[in-house]
């Protein structure tokens, strides 16, 4: 008898946990959508352009937002992306001294003029890459990660191919121009939305102006080739591009209060009109949307339960904080919040990926943060685990 209720406890558990399984998803993972407005008139003299509010990734407005076109620097986005990623998993650190190699020295347009064999920290290789677009620097940083920059840009590649950017396919790490290195300016936003989760880029994208080599010989001003940055309230970043084939391009962003947007123009004629053209985009959003907090990062969000742990749930909070898009004209919201959570098998970890949290969109998922666990949970003895066993027998059997 005791060994007939063993069994049905033993597959109610397996039904729990598969129900789980089921109803959760591997990757925390989203689909941008358009957001319900009216046509308006931006980015007239752009190839290309899309804005995007980088809480939910929706999109406010676009043009032309898959055409395959070159983009010059703005490719920096998605090499200082693959640098962050590798600082936040401890592959790398600012204080990490980058060696410059002969050919890391020899790329032309935009430099930070590094010589063959010099050093520098990875602090100062991502002043030169985020605020002077410098080229020779996005190379040896690349070869320090990877070991040359052929291998960097595969690991470019397949960051885009994880990201779904269905039009973009790189060749170098800087922008410079070569045939089949393109992307579009929907790729672009979705690009720049990623980046921007790394909270520590603004310290690199977001200033104007800063020294390297300082206490040297050969001191050199660095001025950021976005200007935005110093004439517009908000805006801290991301990356500027300008080639003769690619015109004049720039993936933008600008935060105000918990609003962050994200702008994205190709093919600009001259930088006057791009820079004017972003702002308007800019003013659009800022003008008639919002962003309500849902949870801010760090918030628990729900106790997600522990199987054979010490205690049986534990606190889940976002990794960042999670909102819904709010118009300004009708107060309407986007979205509703709906929480998924994956089996935890004790021992757990402070930071242990627990699920998911979603913004939904008619049926579709336009936000999707990760959640994590706030503290440890140890596992359970043998003897306190077959005690709670032989408890939920009695139970079953009672209410039998």
């Amino acid at each position: 008898m005791w060994m007939s209720k063993l069994q049905r406890l033993s597959k109610q558990v397996k039904l729990t946990v598969f129900t789980i399984l089921m109803t959760a998803t591997s990757v925390c993972s989203a689909i941008p959508v358009h957001a319900a407005t009216t046509d308006i008139a931006l980015a007239a003299q752009a190839k290309a352009a899309v804005l995007m509010d980088a809480t939910t990734g929706t999109i406010l407005f676009s043009k032309n937002e898959h055409q395959r076109l070159p983009i010059a620097s703005v490719t920096k986005v998605m090499t200082m992306l693959l640098i962050f990623d590798a600082i936040d998993r401890s592959q790398l650190h600012l204080t990490d001294r980058i060696r410059t190699s002969d050919y890391a020295a020899s790329m032309g347009g935009s430099q930070i003029f590094l010589k063959p064999g010099e050093q520098m920290t990875l602090r100062d290789m991502l002043k030169g890459i985020a605020i002077s677009s410098a080229n020779d620097a996005a190379v040896a940083v690349g070869e320090h990660l990877a070991g040359s920059e052929a291998n960097f840009v595969r690991l470019m590649n397949v960051r885009a191919q994880g990201l779904q950017l269905k039009d973009t396919h790189f060749i170098n790490a800087n922008g410079l121009p070569v045939a089949n290195h393109y992307s579009s300016a929907y790729d672009l936003a979705v690009l720049s939305r990623e980046l921007m989760k790394h909270e520590q880029v603004t310290r690199f994208t977001g200033v104007y102006s800063d020294h390297l080599r300082q206490h040297t010989e050969h001191p050199f001003w660095l001025v950021n080739t976005n200007k935005l940055i110093r004439f517009y309230q908000g805006m801290d970043g991301i990356k500027t591009g300008y080639t003769a084939e690619a015109k004049y391009c720039l993936a933008a962003s600008a935060k105000r209060n918990h609003f962050r947007v994200i702008a994205v123009v190709l093919g600009e004629p001259r930088a006057p009109v791009r820079n004017a053209e972003v702002t308007e985009m800019m003013n659009y959003a800022f003008s008639h949307y919002d962003i309500k907090s849902v949870y801010a990062k760090g918030q628990v969000v729900t106790l997600a339960p522990v199987w054979r742990g010490q205690l049986q749930v534990v606190g889940v909070a976002p990794t960042q904080t999670v909102g819904i898009l709010v118009s300004k004209m009708d107060h309407s919201v986007t979205g509703t919040v709906k929480t998924e959570l994956i089996p935890l098998f004790a021992p757990v970890k402070k930071g242990q990926f627990a699920g998911c949290v979603k913004i939904m969109t008619n049926d579709k998922v336009v936000v999707s943060v990760p959640l994590i666990t706030v503290s440890e949970i140890e596992k359970v003895s043998f003897f306190e685990m077959l005690g709670r066993s032989i408890k939920s027998l009695f139970l079953l059997g009672v209410r039998q």
